[in-house]
């Protein structure tokens, strides 16, 4: 069958935070800011599409507390923990206006914090809005709030401090990033005609251009996530530093252009972003600061959505060794970095390692999240993977439907983790031989994934692959070719030339040929997925043996 869905943990940062006092429409913005301080904005003129406003995070945080004074050092210090985790705040003090806003709100993702004397009486009114993700409850009593909190899954947790809420926040906005899709505009993506846009106007500024420099700054206002400090950075000590400096220092311009490059698929260019970050951090932080670990796993982020494994395995590694050192040992991030290297011990055919690796992180996420949390769904998702892997088929199908189970609760009906773990499910059905239940499960998967992804994503041909190798199963050998030739199609696009997934897709076609006893078609099918195996996997990986097989029948 096709590649299984692995959950990855990604653990970058975007650091800067700006809020809005009371009820003011946030009109399009299509720069915000990655770094930086917390700042006050207050209007917005921008009058640019709605859907390209968010670069760097595709979810809002919205903070409901009546008690909210900017001036008092408790909300200060409260914004200077959430400026590490998200880049933008939008705050109310009144229940109507915040509901109001909420309702305006279509195509992202929303977290909410909210205060436990509100939250009380408008979460239970609001909690089933889809585009309401996550809610943390902020009080002073605990005890008092966990009794109705408990009852809304949306929840979750009830807290008296706010570092565990950015804790929190930073866990679901990693699950949220999984799932970022890039837009399109007449065939470009908007993100990436603003960021070159960006990037000439600021490398092309004169040293005398006084002008150019008001412009720029200027614009910068407008963006209402951009904090004011850096904002006047520019303005003051533009001409203390050359273009370059300030293209690559790690303020708003630097962090956005590298998050924007890895959301469009250049993975080369964000592999430079990410390696640029980890040198200026190793410059400017402790051996063993947590921030170091981020630029490890964004890097092995990269090489895991090329197929690299071996370069991943080691840079999460290193993340992971530095969390060891510097974090609790249930910390949140340790059961990430677990999960990651459990991911790609799975792709290495290593699956007595991934085994352990995931279940160290269920372990440690079972002591410090809530039993529906969208991370355990993703814990038990992997650990099935496994399981599947090794021919343990009704242990893997437990697995998932436990994932499944966890995944309905919390998620709106279109989720793209539901349609992996229909992917999942109808994977372990086929393999038992229950075809109609798995290409049931397929489609459910594909039906999901065709709502919420592009027409190309690749995603998409998983499905479509699934599928084809159920058909060529059922003996309906026209069918199947259909399907498994429109995956590659999307694969032969998206991916790199020698990516596993290609390998995939040239087997699972070569065998429906083989089905069809055109075997000199099936013979070339199979033989370039032998060759791409040979050049990427490690010599006893099962995949590369499956190849062999196929070539040498």
């Amino acid at each position: 069958m096709g590649n299984k869905n692995s959950t990855i943990t990604t653990t970058g940062h975007s650091s800067s935070v700006s809020t809005k006092n009371k009820y003011k429409k946030s009109l399009p913005s299509p720069l915000p800011a990655t770094s930086g301080s917390a700042a006050i904005t207050t209007n917005s003129t921008v009058v640019l599409p709605h859907s390209v406003r968010r670069i760097l995070q595709n979810f809002l945080l919205i903070w409901l507390d009546a008690n909210i004074d900017e001036s008092k050092k408790d909300f200060k210090n409260s914004l200077k923990h959430l400026r590490h985790i998200v880049a933008s705040i939008t705050t109310f003090t009144d229940s109507q206006e915040c509901v109001n806003f909420l309702s305006e709100i279509k195509k992202e993702k929303v977290f909410m914090i909210v205060s436990g004397s509100l939250g009380q009486y408008i979460v239970p009114e609001i909690h089933t809005l889809s585009q309401l993700d996550s809610i943390y409850v902020f009080c002073g009593n605990q005890l008092l709030h966990e009794e109705w909190a408990k009852t809304i899954s949306k929840v979750k947790g009830v807290y008296t401090d706010i570092e565990p809420i950015c804790k929190a926040i930073q866990i679901d906005r990693e699950r949220c990033d999984q799932a970022m899709i890039s837009i399109s505009f007449r065939g470009i993506d908007p993100l990436f005609m603003y960021t070159q846009l960006f990037k000439e106007v600021l490398l092309e500024i004169d040293d005398d251009d006084t002008k150019s420099i008001k412009e720029l700054v200027d614009y910068c206002r407008l963006q209402n996530d951009i904090a004011e400090d850096e904002i006047k950075k520019i303005e003051q000590e533009y001409h203390h530093h050359s273009p370059i400096w300030w293209y690559t220092t790690p303020y708003f311009i630097y962090s956005m252009l590298n998050r924007v490059y890895y959301n469009i698929g250049e993975y080369s260019k964000a592999l430079s972003f990410y390696e640029q970050a980890l040198d200026i951090s190793k410059d400017t932080l402790p051996p063993n600061h947590p921030d170091l670990a981020a630029c490890y796993n964004n890097i092995g982020l990269v090489y895991y959505n090329i197929g690299e494994y071996s370069k991943v395995l080691s840079l999460y590694e290193q993340a992971l060794e530095i969390r060891q050192k510097s974090l609790s040992p249930n910390h949140p991030d340790l059961a990430a970095s677990y999960n990651n290297i459990g991911n790609v011990y799975n792709n290495l055919g290593e699956y007595s390692k991934a085994l352990s690796s995931h279940k160290r992180a269920l372990d440690l996420r079972q002591k410090t999240l809530r039993p529906n949390h969208p991370d355990m769904a993703a814990s038990y998702n992997n650990i099935g993977n496994v399981y599947y892997n090794i021919g343990e088929y009704s242990k893997a199908l437990s697995s998932h439907e436990q994932a499944l189970d966890l995944r309905q609760k919390t998620h709106r009906p279109n989720h793209p983790d539901l349609a992996d773990s229909y992917s999942n499910i109808g994977n372990v059905y086929y393999n038992m031989g229950e075809y109609s239940k798995a290409l049931s499960s397929h489609e459910r998967a594909l039906e999901i994934k065709k709502k919420a992804l592009p027409s190309n994503h690749p995603d998409l041909a998983t499905s479509y692959n699934n599928i084809g190798q159920v058909y060529k199963n059922m003996g309906e050998y026209l069918t199947a070719l259909s399907y498994v030739k429109r995956a590659f199609d999307i694969r032969r696009k998206n991916l790199p030339p020698n990516h596993p997934s290609l390998a995939a897709s040239y087997n699972s076609i070569g065998s429906v040929y083989c089905t069809m006893r055109e075997y000199s078609k099936a013979l070339s099918s199979h033989e370039q997925a032998l060759d791409i195996a040979t050049k990427v996997l490690p010599p006893n990986h099962p995949d590369l043996a499956t190849s062999l097989k196929h070539v040498t029948a």
